[in-house]
């Protein structure tokens, strides 16, 4: 049974920083493709960043140069580190693992306050 597990989340002012952490269990983590979503109130879910096995990543061009994916394969955990946050930000942040099928985590709530 494939697992994912969000933490990191909380309040934070307008410039400031959190890192996401999400833990991966019962799937072969190395080979698979990770990512985090976002969906604010209201909205639809959208994609925030995508990390590949082999280290290449994509970003939505909203985030692109404050946000960083990574993954340590080792540890079966993907990073998002989010800097220079903006309240337009504010979201649940959704941990996603694409290996023959998409799994989900339960997200975790990310608050910027202006």
């Amino acid at each position: 049974q494939v697992q994912l597990v969000e933490s990191g989340g909380g309040l934070v002012q307008a410039g400031g920083s959190l890192r996401l952490s999400c833990v991966a269990s019962g799937l072969t983590f190395s080979i698979a493709v990770m990512g985090w979503y976002r969906q604010a109130p209201g909205k639809q879910r959208e994609l925030v960043a995508r990390i590949w096995s082999i280290g290449s990543t994509n970003y939505a061009d909203s985030v692109k140069g404050r946000f960083t994916i990574s993954r340590d394969n080792a540890k079966n955990t993907v990073y998002l580190q989010l800097n220079s946050l903006k309240p337009d930000d504010t979201a649940v942040y959704y941990c996603n693992a694409h290996s023959l099928t998409d799994y989900w985590g339960q997200g975790t709530q990310v608050t910027v306050s202006s």
